[in-house]
């Protein structure tokens, strides 16, 4: 090779050398830019005036045979919450979904609903019931018949034997996957509807009951459900979720809202980008081959800042419906004093992100959109040792959606700044989405449930919207309808080993037990069957 060949090359080889430096300096500058431009979005409450409940007058209205009937059958209604529980319903696994479902049907016309029937979906079977009591109003109820999975071996007791057990703190509880969330209080709700019909022979309002076996699956299809009874559905006067609300102290806290969420996969794979195609390889060709591990972590870190806090891509954070003046209220009610140190102690974390405190820590919860890694996975991870270049690499991740972002908007959005980042072979499968949801205090709905919570002396905040997501825009966006999660009880340990729910509280804890949640559950019937719109 002559001198000029050779000097033509290695002249090449320098331009080539440059010019993939300028493009990765091009990339790091234009993430440094992200980085110094996009900022999380700041909130702040302009108002001191705070939500008293307090001045909503109580229920006042004694049911005594009802109460009755629930006292003499506290037994019964033990094991009516049990037998539920008994019966796993695992939706991420089908795990005795079908079961479950048939069960929820049977209750229904046991109880003698003049319609219960099971819904075909494109995935789990859903639930109908419908109660025609003749009554002006119509209550529709949302329930859920299934569980997240367990670890057996995590827990104190069997997670589907729905032990009692006494809790040195809290008295009788009852433990089991699903016992809070949500079949304990759904169950406890049935009991009461049973002891009115038992001792009424009807109900003060007429219920709809949908139910889904898909909500810990992101509730992919409950929509097909609402698309048998829509336009029944929207005659109903608001929606009800039996809901465990209460502190063992036995404050109340309930909810008129929640965040949208997206759920989605990511996933490097070898291709013409680089890395192994078909299968792993020894670790050793590393030298000479690219990694799809490497890779997934480099296209996810491009979402969000160092620190993992704020999202970098473009145009995310836009749209965010701002704190309304109602909203604010109900905020200021919430944290009339500061309980970062009680929050912290229940995540069982050091500090929050910036160090907030107080209100600041409620605002990041409604308002600040998330990017999430529920979980990363590649190659070899069992014992020992095995040398290899795995050929993919996938992550589940999720994202809170505050309200004013539509998901499917946020998921375009995610695909745009992996593409333009160089990371078009990233594969992206969307897994579940919905947006948010809000109903306001005022309804006739709300109003009528604290007054009940009132009459027994369950001092309550409400939180306009959780960090949390559920299916719930389906009834305020598409049926136009108020929804509320409300009722007396304390549950803990949802999605965790040793869920609990309490059933006969030790003295001094003022959370209700079984009997008293179930008189409460029949006082909320009756009162928004009294409600004047």
């Amino acid at each position: 090779m002559n001198s000029i060949n050779r000097n033509m090359i290695i002249s090449g080889i320098w331009m080539f050398l440059a010019a993939c430096s300028a493009e990765q300096n091009s990339t790091q500058n234009m993430q440094e830019s992200q980085a110094t431009t996009i900022t999380r979005p700041k909130f702040a409450v302009t108002t001191t005036r705070a939500y008293d409940t307090s001045s909503i007058k109580p229920y006042e209205e004694n049911h005594s045979d009802i109460y009755a009937h629930i006292d003499a059958n506290k037994e019964a209604h033990i094991k009516e919450v049990q037998r539920w529980l008994r019966q796993p319903s695992i939706s991420a696994s089908n795990t005795g979904i079908a079961e479950m479902a048939e069960m929820v049907r049977q209750d229904f016309e046991n109880m003698g609903f003049q319609e219960a029937a099971l819904v075909k979906t494109d995935g789990h079977p859903g639930v109908w019931g419908y109660y025609d009591a003749g009554a002006e109003k119509t209550l529709m109820v949302y329930m859920m018949y299934d569980v997240q999975p367990v670890n057996p071996e995590d827990w104190k007791s069997p997670p589907f034997e729905a032990n009692l057990i006494e809790d040195e703190k809290l008295g009788t509880i009852i433990m089991a996957r699903g016992a809070t969330n949500q079949k304990g209080p759904e169950r406890a709700f049935l009991n009461a509807v049973s002891s009115i019909l038992a001792t009424q022979g009807t109900l003060p309002v007429n219920l709809m009951i949908t139910v889904e076996g898909e909500e810990e699956l992101g509730s992919p299809h409950y929509p097909q459900i609402i698309d048998k009874y829509e336009d029944r559905l929207k005659t109903a006067d608001g929606v009800f979720f039996p809901y465990n609300s209460q502190s063992p102290d036995g404050t109340a806290s309930f909810m008129l809202g929640v965040k949208g969420i997206l759920y989605f996969e990511a996933e490097a794979h070898g291709g013409t980008w680089g890395g192994p195609q078909t299968a792993e390889i020894h670790s050793s060709l590393k030298a000479a081959v690219d990694s799809p591990v490497w890779r997934l972590n480099k296209a996810l870190s491009s979402l969000v800042s160092e620190d993992g806090n704020t999202i970098l891509v473009p145009g995310y954070y836009d749209g965010i419906t701002p704190p309304t003046e109602e909203e604010m209220e109900l905020i200021n009610s919430m944290v009339k004093t500061d309980e970062t140190d009680k929050l912290k102690t229940a995540f069982n974390v050091d500090h929050f992100i910036d160090n907030q405190t107080g209100v600041d820590v409620q605002m990041e919860l409604i308002y600040t959109p998330t990017l999430n890694i529920d979980g990363i996975w590649g190659g070899y991870s069992g014992p020992g040792v095995k040398t290899i270049l795995p050929h993919k690499a996938t992550a589940k991740l999720d994202s809170r959606l505050p309200l004013g972002l539509d998901p499917d908007i946020s998921f375009k959005l995610i695909r745009e700044h992996l593409d333009a980042q160089g990371y078009g072979d990233i594969t992206l499968r969307k897994m579940a989405s919905y947006p948010g949801s809000q109903t306001s205090v005022n309804t006739p709905l709300v109003q009528s449930f604290i007054k009940v919570f009132n009459k027994y002396g369950a001092s309550s905040s409400i939180n306009p919207r959780i960090a949390g997501s559920a299916p719930f825009y389906q009834f305020t966006s598409r049926l136009k309808l108020p929804m509320v999660p409300a009722g007396l009880g304390f549950g803990t340990g949802a999605h965790a080993p040793n869920e609990i729910m309490l059933i006969d509280p030790k003295d001094g804890v003022k959370a209700a037990g079984l009997t008293e949640i179930e008189k409460a559950y029949v006082d909320l019937l009756f009162s928004f069957a009294a409600t004047e719109e």
